[in-house]
């Protein structure tokens, strides 16, 4: 079993100690400790913020939203997938009757 490999992410000025696991742990978490802080800019710019908590809230949000969003897209279209496999199969079955 691979060993632990400890990081520093900063996010919002501040550092955090981590631990990963894996290269392709290690490189995810830096993106999207990175994207937390584009994100971060993105809001200091655009709206009146006064504290930094408000600001990871709704970072906070706005990931976890884009993230229930494709849930429910992926559940749409796996449904759909599954609709047209059931349909060609009912036409497949009365063909091969």
């Amino acid at each position: 079993m691979a060993e632990k490999v400890k990081i520093n992410v900063v996010i919002g000025g501040r550092t955090y100690p981590l631990h990963v696991n894996s290269a392709k742990e290690e490189e995810g978490t830096r993106k999207a400790a990175e994207k937390i802080n584009n994100l971060i800019l993105k809001f200091e710019e655009n709206y009146a913020v006064s504290d930094k908590q408000d600001v990871l809230a709704m970072c906070a949000l706005q990931f976890a939203s884009k993230l229930e969003i494709t849930s429910i897209v992926d559940q749409e279209n796996e449904q759909k997938a599954i609709e047209k496999i059931e349909k060609m199969h009912s036409i497949l079955d009365a063909n091969l009757k």
